[in-house]
């Protein structure tokens, strides 16, 4: 009894409690008792072991006031989601515990009152309630019960509910959205919005677009879906878009929706009309009546609405008022007969076509409109006669005069074809369209001195209308006869060494021209450089000038020039002489060397080759054809001389002793 809690009675043994037990501090406690007769000194001891009863004076106790548990929504029923634990100091009956939910928020869930198991008792699937807390009550069994009814003394319990991710994105923004073209960059073209009824990154929504964003044209924050333009916007380029956007969650594994957003890019007028052509060019008849249709302009504007609706009219100008435009097709016809010999070309602007925008746009074209002609006037002449003169010479082809006829139509109307009439005696034509006159053949005076025909100038339409002028042609004489050498080529042959002025022979040629046409002389034209010859004008005799000498010069070949040198224009013909100098023998053969020197062996044999000599004549013919013979030095004949070759062969044994040298004399004749 170390704490005193008990005392004994040392007379009577009485053992008494002197303070309050505990059952929960100790329940059982064992004394050592010792018992003493009178004064003896012995002792003797025993054991007293005395058991602490207990009552029900604790009540259960949690350990931890409040507590949290997380789940999943797809839990099944009957899941232990939590296990509640409380304590009794007490034992037995007063210290066993029951438990009990005090409060709760939804019958979802239940308690083993022995175990303190909470069990899920259904599904939270689609619960939209995330958390829910639960009041945990123990009770003793004891009697009475002690409880931790309490709010201070149960247990709350918060269960939270985790979110999965089995929810996509769902868009809440139009599908359509309309921007001006001219919108400013960075223009909030839609504020896109899409809801996850999941919870935490679950449910956090990013934006991005899939698709349609080629050009760049628009950005999206992929945090608050705001959609705004990246550039400026063309809608003649581009009218619309469709943009596939999505709405992508945080959960794992993420879920997404796509939407297509179509953009429709709004129209200002902001284009100006474009004719199809800046220059239109058409052809009108004239003297057509008022109301003709000449040509259609058309342009196109590329805006869209009232900014496309073009209007069209024709700009004061030269001209403008003969015509007239329909505003709205843009088709020009007349207002008045037009002439085209009175103005031809037409060059009108046309005023595009304002658009129907505000502010207006509009462009111009230009329109050049030809009159078309009509055969209303005919061919005339300049003059309703011509005379000229012309000279017989004229060569067939020769254009004598340009005729000239006016048509004040155009085209074929205005084209036109001249002809000859009466009789020109095959010695005229002229061209059809140049209205050149020429002549056909050679003209003679002597023959026909004046020509007298007409000339008519018709146009080439259907109707033909024609003019004629009369022609007449005087032919005036002239030098057109050339003289005429009897031959072509003249030959003849001089000996050489003839005295100078020695005749050779005589040229003759004829001129059919009479008086000074008719005149004739002679001159040498080319050949006679060294004036080796001379010519008698008159008579045409051709005679030497100098000496000939065959070896210089052995032919000579040159024109004679024939010419009426008092004619005008002076006419001319050549003839060719060829002159043969004749060879006269007065040059002797002279040998290529004045001496030869032989050496040879007096042991080669009769009939070997000693040496050839070799002459030349500056002579032609037989003058020049050499004979060889030796004249002497060969007494005893030891060798021979062939006359024509001059090949000198030995025909006699040679003996050193006897002769050492020989000298012959040869002659070349």
């Amino acid at each position: 009894d170390p704490h005193g809690k008990f005392s004994i009675d040392p007379q009577f043994g009485v053992i008494r409690t002197k303070k309050q037990l505990d059952h929960e501090a100790q329940s059982v406690v064992v004394l050592t008792v010792q018992s003493q007769l009178g004064t003896s000194p012995v002792y003797s001891s025993t054991q007293v072991n005395i058991s602490v009863t207990d009552i029900n004076d604790n009540p259960p106790v949690f350990l931890t006031k409040s507590d949290r548990v997380t789940i999943s929504r797809t839990q099944l029923p009957g899941t232990a989601v939590y296990i509640a634990h409380a304590e009794d100091k007490d034992s037995g009956l007063n210290g066993a515990i029951k438990y009990r939910i005090a409060s709760k928020q939804s019958n979802a869930f239940s308690i083993d009152p022995s175990l303190g198991v909470v069990n899920l008792t259904r599904t939270v699937f689609a619960e939209k309630q995330q958390e829910y807390t639960l009041h945990i009550a123990a009770e003793d069994c004891g009697s009475p019960p002690l409880t931790s009814l309490l709010m201070l003394d149960s247990l709350a319990v918060k269960i939270v509910i985790l979110d999965i991710n089995d929810n996509s994105p769902s868009f809440m923004s139009s599908t359509l959205s309309y921007v001006m073209e001219n919108a400013e960059v960075g223009f909030l073209v839609q504020h896109i919005i899409a809801k996850d009824p999941d919870e935490g990154r679950n449910g956090q929504v990013t934006y991005h677009i899939l698709s349609g964003n080629e050009n760049k044209a628009f950005v999206l924050d992929k945090i608050t879906g705001l959609l705004t333009t990246a550039h400026f916007l063309d809608r003649e380029v581009q009218e619309h878009y469709s943009l596939t956007v999505m709405a992508l969650d945080d959960g794992s594994p993420a879920l997404s929706a796509t939407q297509v957003l179509t953009i429709i890019v709004l129209d200002v007028n902001d284009e100006t009309p474009i004719f199809l052509k800046q220059l239109y060019e058409t052809a009108v008849h004239e003297n057509q009546d008022p109301g003709e249709f000449v040509i259609k302009v058309e342009a196109v504007d590329r805006d869209a609405g009232l900014n496309s609706l073009l209007q069209y009219e024709i700009l004061p100008g030269a001209g403008y008022e003969k015509f007239k435009m329909n505003s709205d097709s843009g088709e020009l016809v007349t207002a008045a007969s037009l002439d085209r010999e009175t103005q031809e070309v037409f060059s009108v602007k046309g005023s595009s076509c304002h658009d129907l925008g505000s502010p207006s746009k509009s462009s111009t074209a230009q329109l050049c409109l030809t009159v078309l002609d009509e055969n209303d006037h005919s061919p005339l002449f300049a003059k309703t006669q011509y005379q000229i003169s012309v000279t017989e010479d004229l060569e067939e082809g020769s254009d004598i005069l340009d005729l000239s006829a006016s048509d004040e139509d155009d085209g074929l109307n205005g084209e036109i074809m001249y002809s000859l009439i009466d009789d020109t005696y095959g010695a005229f034509a002229i061209d059809s369209v140049m209205g050149s006159i020429v002549t056909t053949k050679a003209l003679d005076q002597e023959t026909k001195s004046q020509y007298t025909f007409r000339a008519v100038a018709r146009d080439c339409s259907t109707h033909f209308p024609r003019s004629t002028t009369v022609m007449t042609i005087l032919v005036q004489d002239v030098n057109d006869n050339v003289p005429k050498f009897e031959q072509g080529c003249y030959k003849a042959s001089v000996w050489e060494g003839q005295s100078p002025k020695t005749d050779i022979i005589q040229v003759f040629a004829t001129d059919l021209d009479s008086g000074l046409n008719g005149e004739t002389e002679y001159s040498i034209l080319s050949g006679n450089e060294n004036a080796t010859f001379l010519i008698d004008s008159t008579r045409g005799i051709l005679a030497t000038n100098t000496g000939l000498d065959y070896e210089n010069i052995s032919s000579y070949r040159f024109l004679v020039l024939l010419a009426s040198d008092r004619g005008i224009p002076s006419l001319n013909s050549t003839a060719t002489v060829l002159i043969t100098v004749l060879d006269v023998n007065d040059n002797p053969p002279v040998f290529s060397s004045p001496e030869y020197h032989i050496h040879v062996k007096e042991s080669i044999p009769i009939g070997s080759h000693i040496t050839e000599v070799s002459a030349k004549d500056c002579d032609a013919g037989p003058n020049a054809e050499i004979t060889y013979t030796i004249i002497s030095g060969n007494d005893k004949g030891h060798f021979c001389l062939d006359g024509r070759t001059g090949s000198v062969n030995l025909t006699k044994t040679l003996d050193y002793e006897d002769t050492v040298k020989f000298t012959l004399i040869i002659q070349a004749t």
